[in-house]
């Protein structure tokens, strides 16, 4: 085996970067959603450990929806780009890029043991340059293909040194090569294949026997003729020792998936559910079809599930024509190989066990896949491929006839190639085009209109979606996935009738239940989200709640590990005010995960609405624990530690407020409870400065334009107020506590009595029962020295309230005024009289800002798409306030009540001349 030089791999690395450079500008598209976009295995904050018990796409292994692709190293490998450059693309697409350059160096080295110089560089840039790659490359879930080939290839290699001199046994290669097998095998599954091909090496190429010879010696052996040579008795030991490696990982793979094959629908793979012989004579017919994509790779497609091959069901089928001549040619090759004991036999077989063996886990002969033909697990049968077309173009152009056309049409294939990867890699841009490029190729695929829907959908763009949902529906009537698609869109549209319909249909396609028959075993997880999105439409009618109960129960009885099920019941209980049944559902879902940071935050909100803050801030803090940035979690429990009104929980509910706009730095309410805080803790500068951010953002916030006025009122900058709240009545002309605020400032800071006066005659004008706008309006009729409208004002105002002593004691003052011969120009501040027990604007400010403040909403799962998940959430209204007072805001009216009434008796003895 000649060693490769650097100019042959500047050579290879220069045609993988002109070939896939401008895949670095593709997005995240198809698989990669789920693996990439969609996996918490991802985040530096899920424990390294967790990789190792997930499958490739993030659930655990346990769980019945897994996939059992037990793939963590590639994982691994997604998680470094994610600390490096999180969720960017372009850095997924460049480490393919090196891998599939790396993939094409170590494929150089293994070709120099089977072919010349020359015919080993020309199979290396055909493996390179081959369009059937850009799946593998291209797209980043590919990348278990590429670090599978890596070290799938550096066992092949290591193995090829474990022959010494004199045929001994050389252990440390072998050693090495179980140890890369396990490794390829941890990157994906059919890495394990490479122990086959060290076999056929072992006993073809390593020791040079040829079939023929091995029957006779097993024959004499038999008839007691003849010993076993001891060269054969070698072979034996390491093909034992690879074996049994092979078969312990063999059992630590099923022991990893429990025993259990994944699930998968007619949909996927419609030839694994069909009868015989039509299972065998389509599963046969795949052969050929995979074999003429690496032969003319002109028409690829990301997805050929469904009816994009149809079933072969008779033998009169011309297909099948394919398959015989298919065969024909491979046995042909094989008994030439294996007949023969020339360099040119020993090279065409260990290229058709290259091509054979890997692709073995895919071919459905074991166990059944959940696709009929996939690209990209081509990966490394073509280079089983490459080898036989350089062989073959060796022995061409060796003839001095075709030389000069042998080099034309190599010329021609690698540029020609190398023009189809390049343009082939644009349609990975972005689902869009990627989905459409795919329908050109084939439009009997439900699931291809499906996904181009999604796309669009993805866009907002509803009405376009739509169009493809339906025709997927055309294309393949009994798919429940393109149902629920249809009426997830009709919903988005605000067409709930025809959603309904839709989900309907979907739900009259499920399988029927059959006792003692699990149900998980005949239909994927995901279609049993009809039911959820069933009901979640329905319950936005008041008088069908329950029977969106019914739905979620009904889900639940078919699968009794349906998380989401047991979520979404939970979120329906608590909008039926049943929050210690929301709270079993809840525990239910925690049994099943409890890692879900979603559930513990849905779980305090119960305690909320329970009445149990200590409780609930236990949960806020276990999903902090399991996630530092869940951003409802850090909001809503640093407000039940600021409601709580422990001075001791301030520095932590401050902390978290600084995470939550860190996460968050454009919602306004975020800065606005910093600022609350800082009045709690009377640091009014820092309060202003948070306020001033909530309203930049928020320019009609409220709250923090209310409690900015009363923070400048209470530091004596009422004039500072008086623009904050006339900003605050233009967005809310009817705010009744803005209006006493400025009819304050207007009539003692002021001196502006008809402008309070306007603004306590529109108070009363919204609430006639209004006892604090009543009040100081007749303060304004005192100013006015209209003492017989005041007494009246008054007499009214005692009527409303005939508890309140205060407005008794001015009535009096008022008559003795009347009574009087003299008149004395009172000193009557408006705004004192406002702060007695009626004015109640420092305590309903706090009242207001913690109702709008405060996101308690329930994380759930709202119209499930076919084949993929989504987060939404559901508020409550931001102008909600909270119905009761706190401890806290009882004792500020207390204080503010004895104060006010001290400034009240000041007020009397001046009026009564003392």
């Amino acid at each position: 085996m000649a060693d490769i030089n650097l100019k042959e791999i500047t050579l290879i690395v220069g045609v993988v970067t002109a070939c896939y450079w401008n895949s670095l500008f593709c997005g995240f598209v198809f698989d990669d959603v789920s693996a990439i976009l969609d996996n918490k295995d991802l985040h530096p904050s899920t424990p390294l450990k967790t990789l190792f018990q997930n499958d490739f796409w993030g659930t655990p292994m346990s769980e019945e929806r897994s996939h059992k692709s037990y793939r963590p190293l590639t994982v691994l490998t997604f998680r470094l780009n994610y600390l490096l450059s999180e969720l960017k693309p372009m850095s997924y697409h460049l480490l393919n890029m090196i891998f599939h350059a790396v993939v094409s160096v170590i494929f150089l080295k293994v070709c120099r043991l089977f072919l010349d110089n020359k015919s080993s560089v020309i199979a290396s840039l055909l493996f390179a340059v081959h369009p059937i790659h850009t799946e593998a490359v291209t797209g980043v879930v590919g990348r278990a293909e590429l670090l599978s080939s890596i070290f799938f290839l550096a066992a092949f290699l290591s193995y090829t040194r474990s022959k010494g001199p004199d045929n001994s046994i050389v252990w440390t290669p072998i050693a090495l090569t179980v140890f890369l097998v396990a490794v390829a095998t941890l990157c994906k599954e059919q890495g394990i294949t490479v122990v086959g091909i060290c076999c056929v090496y072992e006993v073809f190429i390593a020791q040079g026997y040829t079939l023929p010879l091995l029957c006779t010696t097993a024959g004499q052996f038999l008839r007691g003729k003849g010993s076993i040579p001891f060269s054969m008795l070698q072979t034996l030991v390491k093909l034992i020792v690879l074996m049994f490696s092979t078969l312990l990982l063999v059992v630590i793979r099923v022991q990893v998936i429990q025993s259990q094959l994944p699930v998968f629908t007619r949909f996927d793979n419609p030839a694994a559910v069909s009868p015989t012989p039509t299972r065998q004579l389509t599963f046969n017919y795949l052969l050929p079809v995979n074999a003429w994509l690496l032969l003319n790779p002109s028409e690829l497609c990301c997805d050929w599930t469904m009816g994009t091959i149809p079933l072969i069901e008779s033998l009169l089928d011309i297909r099948n024509l394919a398959t015989f001549t298919f065969f024909c040619f491979l046995g042909t090759l094989g008994v030439f190989s294996l007949r023969y004991s020339g360099d040119s036999s020993k090279t065409v077989l260990m290229a058709l066990c290259l091509m054979a063996l890997p692709f073995i886990p895919a071919s459905n002969l074991f166990f059944p896949v959940g696709f009929v033909v996939a690209e990209r697990v081509l990966y490394v049968p073509s280079m089983g491929f490459c080898i036989l077309v350089a062989h073959g173009w060796q022995k061409i152009s060796t003839k001095s006839v075709f030389k000069k056309l042998s080099w034309i049409c190599l010329s021609m294939v690698i540029l020609t190639h190398s023009l189809k990867t390049f343009h082939r890699n644009w349609d990975w841009e972005s689902e869009y085009t990627l989905f459409m490029s795919a329908l050109k190729v084939n439009k009997n695929n439900a699931k291809l209109w499906n996904n181009v829907g999604h796309a669009l959908e993805n866009e907002k763009n509803f009405e376009r979606a739509l169009k493809y949902f339906l025709q997927a529906t055309h294309v393949q009537p009994d798919d429940i996935g393109a149902h629920m698609n249809v009426g997830r869109t009709y919903k988005n549209l605000n067409r709930t009738k025809e959603a309904e319909e839709s989900y309907m249909m979907a739900k009259s396609l499920m399988p029927q239940i059959i006792p003692g028959k699990k149900y998980a075993a005949r239909i994927a997880p995901n279609h049993l989200n009809v039911y959820i999105n069933l009901a979640n439409l329905i319950r936005a009618n008041e008088s069908r709640l329950e029977e969106a109960d019914q739905l979620y129960r009904q889900a639940i009885s078919m699968r009794p590990d349906f998380k989401q099920a047991y979520i979404s019941r939970g979120e329906l209980l608590l909008k039926m005010n049943k929050p210690l049944k929301a709270k079993e559902a809840y525990l239910k879902a925690l049994e099943l995960d409890r890692n879900n940071a979603d559930l513990w935050y849905n779980l305090a909100i119960v305690y909320i609405e329970l009445k149990e803050p200590n409780e609930a801030l236990k949960n806020f803090n276990r999903a902090l624990e399991l996630n530092p940035k869940h951003k409802l979690a850090l909001f809503n429990s640093a407000i039940l530690m600021q409601e709580s009104g422990e001075v001791k929980l301030r520095p932590e509910a401050r902390k978290r407020l600084l995470s939550y706009i860190n996460e968050e730095p454009l919602d306004a309410n975020g800065y606005f409870n910093l600022g609350m805080l800082a009045m709690d803790d009377k640091k009014d500068n820092e309060a202003e400065v948070w306020m001033k951010k909530a309203i930049k953002l928020q320019a009609d916030f409220r709250s923090a334009l209310f409690n900015l006025a009363l923070l400048y009122s209470q530091t004596s900058k009422e004039l500072k107020a008086l623009p904050i709240l006339e900003e605050l009545l233009r967005y809310y002309p009817d705010h009744i506590k803005g209006l006493i605020l400025k009819g304050d400032i207007l009539m003692n800071q002021k001196k502006d009595i008809l402008g309070a006066k306007k603004c306590f005659e529109r108070i009363l004008e919204m609430d006639p029962s209004n006892v604090q706008g009543k009040h100081n309006l007749c303060v304004v009729y005192f100013e006015e020295k209209d003492l017989l409208k005041a007494e009246r004002c008054l007499l009214e105002t005692l009527a409303l309230a005939p508890h309140e002593e205060y407005i008794q004691r001015h009535l009096n003052i008022v008559r003795d005024k009347i009574s009087s011969s003299s008149f004395i120009q009172p000193i009557f501040p408006t705004s004192k009289i406002s702060s007695v027990e009626g004015q109640k604007i420092p305590t309903e400010s706090v009242k207001e800002s913690r109702g709008e403040s405060r996101q308690t909403q329930i994380v759930k799962t709202s119209d499930n798409k076919s084949q993929s998940k989504s987060n939404k959430q559901l508020g409550k209204d931001r102008d909600e306030e909270t119905p009761h007072k706190t401890t806290k805001d009882i004792k500020e009216i207390e204080k503010k009540r004895v104060a006010a009434l001290k400034r009240l008796e000041e007020i009397e003895r001046i009026l009564n001349g003392e």
